[in-house]
């Protein structure tokens, strides 16, 4: 059975990736709209930082935003500065590296839905005289509602099961940083293979629940169909 201990870091698991997902989601948004969009020469250069986590070892950012929020680090000496101490070993230096990690599984999706959407609907409400804000929340993002569900699913679920970028800016404080993929290998780092047993056949079981809803829902879904 789960333990007290197992409970506290599911809990803690789930509430980074909660706050990790409705981050995304505010960044990812806009920043996916104008990736779809535009033409700038810095397009491709952003679609790569945004990508890298998909190719980057996890200990790799991991490691620089440690190095970044430490206490000798730019971002460390700013918060110090600020009073707020060093965001290292937190659970906002948590937050922080889910959302970096992360991110790619948020905007690419954001990007393939808006770009199904194409110009003509936008076309069509600017001919109303909406503008591009009121364009976006009535037109775009009803018919991207698929993309948006893809994202947050993904989002979610990724950050649920990151171990390394996690491992390297939080550390293992219990009821502080230590989220479910840690304890995990805590388990079985101590041979307790049946408490490992337990919470990772939670993970699979909830992993593949959310799955299912998503492809249920997608299926469900009307999706915007390209307009020339």
């Amino acid at each position: 059975m789960l333990s007290s201990e197992d409970l506290d870091t599911l809990l803690l698991t789930f509430k980074v990736a909660g706050m990790a997902t409705t981050i995304m989601l505010l960044i990812g948004t806009p920043l996916a709209w104008w990736l779809t969009r535009t033409c700038s020469a810095w397009k491709g250069p952003i679609n790569a930082i945004v990508a890298l986590p998909l190719v980057l070892p996890p200990t790799v950012l991991g490691f620089y935003l440690l190095v970044l929020m430490g206490p000798s680090g730019v971002i460390g000496k700013f918060t110090n500065w600020l009073g707020l101490g060093t965001l290292a070993f937190s659970f906002y230096g948590l937050v922080i590296g889910s959302v970096l990690y992360s991110m790619p599984f948020v905007v690419q999706p954001l990007q393939a839905a808006f770009a199904m959407i194409g110009k003509q609907p936008l076309e069509a409400a600017a001919t109303l005289r909406a503008s591009p804000f009121d364009s976006f929340v009535s037109v775009v993002m009803p018919l991207a509602k698929p993309g948006f569900i893809t994202a947050a699913i993904l989002g979610f679920t990724h950050t649920v099961g990151e171990f390394g970028v996690v491992l390297m800016i939080g550390g293992n404080i219990p009821n502080k940083t230590r989220v479910v993929s840690v304890q995990i290998y805590n388990h079985v780092e101590a041979l307790e293979y049946s408490e490992a047993h337990w919470l990772a056949g939670c993970l699979l079981v909830f992993s593949f629940t959310v799955l299912l809803i998503l492809y249920t829902q997608l299926k469900a879904s009307p999706v915007a169909q390209p307009f020339k």
